[in-house]
């Protein structure tokens, strides 16, 4: 069956149209010789949730599995003009049991990729952690945002703002390094990373900044592999040159950095939220570090950051099975 029998018009854009989205079109266009992945998307429940998973099954980067209230998702479908004979449904009752089949087809190889639909983040997270039924990997989970910011010439990537509330500095070890990878998947072999704080010297009171400089030395040993990095720095130092020109701060990564690291979940949250609403980014974001990588998606991002979200984890999970994957030579903490 022709794409344009299963999709109405509005559905067959494919490509991210907005005229700064060359860095997403770009991950999108990178995926066009790809298998789709077979993705479980948890509970594709309302109008915005179906559509997101059919746009990406359009932009050939997807092959869903709904897992949801088959009858609702049926009656939403009609509404759109979509056609799901296509596509294979999971009939659950609520969006917790949703949650719990999606995880369990991941688990068992029948999904190579977890997609969050109508749902709270931390309903899918807990089923995705659970140390018996979940999908928990070898390392720390962590979310990480991919920002196309209209101002900055590089890609941005932000971790973690979703998922470790008051990492420690061994899970800020992990969060580093599933950066890392992420940014080699997505092209950059040598990511410059910025470790954040209020201030760029070492200072016992603010345990950010303590963390900072043991991560900086941890990668000098081999803990961390694949990056540059450097830390404590202020925000302004890690992306402009003239600030850390000003403050006369001589860094590989500052005015240059590829991968944000934040304190907290807090700090990290806002400060991408403020990057999108006050400077007109663009993001994405997964989670990395479980046995699939997660899609997680808002029900207020746009069509190219769902496409985007999907083609990263697409061009994620590729990498993982590559064996360019660097490693630390050295134990952690």
């Amino acid at each position: 069956m022709a794409t344009s029998e299963l999709f109405p018009d509005s559905l067959q854009a494919g490509m991210c149209s907005n005229d700064r989205s060359d860095i997403f079109n770009e991950f999108i266009q990178r995926c066009a010789n790809l298998q789709p992945m077979k993705v479980a998307v948890s509970w594709p429940n309302s109008d915005v949730a179906l559509a997101g998973a059919m746009e990406a099954f359009q932009a050939g980067l997807i092959l869903p599995i709904l897992v949801g209230e088959e009858m609702q998702l049926r009656a939403l479908a009609e509404q759109r003009a979509i056609d799901l004979r296509p596509f294979r449904i999971v009939d659950v009752k609520d969006a917790e049991e949703a949650v719990a089949r999606s995880v369990e087809l991941c688990r068992v190889g029948e999904a190579s990729a977890l997609m969050k639909g109508d749902l709270h983040t931390d309903l899918l997270m807990s089923a995705v952690i659970d140390k018996q039924s979940g999908l928990r990997g070898l390392r720390r989970m962590s979310h990480i945002f991919i920002v196309d910011a209209p101002l900055y010439s590089r890609t941005l990537l932000i971790s973690d703002a979703a998922i470790n509330i008051y990492p420690t500095l061994e899970d800020k070890v992990d969060i580093v390094q599933n950066a890392i990878w992420l940014a080699h998947a997505l092209g950059n072999p040598e990511p410059r990373v910025a470790i954040l704080s209020a201030i760029e010297t070492v200072n016992p009171k603010i345990r950010s900044t303590v963390d900072a400089a043991s991560l900086c030395k941890m990668a000098e040993r081999g803990q961390i592999a694949g990056g540059i990095l450097d830390g404590p720095l202020a925000f302004d130092t890690a992306v402009s040159v003239q600030a850390a020109a000003i403050k006369r701060l001589s860094s590989p990564v500052a005015g240059a950095a590829d991968i944000l690291i934040v304190p907290d979940l807090e700090s990290g949250n806002m400060l991408a939220k403020q990057l999108e609403y006050l400077a007109s980014a663009h993001l994405a974001g997964i989670v990395v570090g479980a046995r699939v990588p997660i899609i997680l998606t808002s029900r207020a991002d746009p069509a190219c950051a769902r496409l985007a979200s999907c083609a990263i984890a697409a061009l994620f999970a590729e990498y993982e099975r590559s064996d360019k994957k660097v490693s630390p030579v050295h134990g952690t903490v």
